[in-house]
C-alpha cells in the first residue's frame, strides 16, 4: 500500500510563522524551504509527496511538473488553482482502492471535498507538528542507537604509553 501526502504548497507555508515571513521577502525562497521539510519528512515518514503550488493567477502559465529530491512539485496551470488539482487528485488516487490519501491544508471546504472522496486530511499546522514531531524522534533514535566508543587509540599502544599521554594531557 502506497501512503499519499498532498499538501497545499501556500496554505502550509503560511501555516509556519518562520516561513510565511521569508515568504513575505521571496516566494521562491519559501517554496524552497518548505521543498527541503518535505524531503526531510518524506525519509523519515516514507509518505509519497505530492506539493502543489498556484500559478492559476500566472499569464499563460501552462503548469509544470518537478521532482525535487523525492517530492514531487506541481504548479498549477493558468485557471487551475491549487484546490482543483488537489480534489483531482485526490479523486484519481482514491480510485485505487489499496492506497492511502492524506490532504494537507486548512482550507475547510477543501477538507470537506477531499473526506468525500475517501482520502483523511490534516491541517496545515498540524503537519508542521507532525513533521517536528518526527524530526525530534528520529534524532532521539538515533542518539540512543549509537554506542558511546572510548579513543580507539588506548587498543594501538601499550599501557605505559597510555599513561604518559594521560598524564600529558592533565599536564600531570
Amino acid at each position: 500500500m502506497t501512503h499519499y501526502l498532498l499538501v497545499d504548497g501556500y496554505n502550509v507555508i503560511h501555516a509556519n510563522a518562520s516561513l510565511a515571513k521569508v515568504a513575505a521577502d521571496s516566494l521562491d525562497a519559501a517554496r524552497k524551504k518548505l521543498c527541503d521539510a518535505l524531503c526531510e519528512f518524506r525519509a523519515l515518514s516514507r509518505y509519497r509527496i505530492i506539493v502543489v503550488f498556484d500559478a492559476h493567477l500566472v499569464a499563460g502559465g501552462i503548469g509544470s511538473v518537478e521532482n525535487h529530491r523525492g517530492i514531487k512539485v506541481i504548479f498549477t496551470k493558468e485557471a487551475e488553482t491549487a484546490d482543483h488539482y488537489i480534489e483531482a487528485a485526490t479523486y484519481k488516487l482514491a480510485r485505487k482502492k489499496q492506497d492511502k490519501i492524506t490532504v494537507a491544508t486548512s482550507d475547510t471546504l477543501e477538507q470537506l471535498i477531499i473526506l468525500a472522496a475517501g482520502a483523511s486530511r490534516i491541517s496545515a499546522a498540524d503537519l508542521w507538528t507532525e513533521i517536528e514531531t518526527t524530526r525530534k524522534t528520529a534524532l532521539a533514535t538515533h542518539k540512543n542507537s549509537r554506542p558511546i566508543k572510548k579513543n580507539p587509540i588506548e587498543s594501538l599502544i601499550d599501557p605505559e604509553t597510555a599513561q604518559i599521554l594521560e598524564n600529558m594531557r592533565y599536564a600531570k
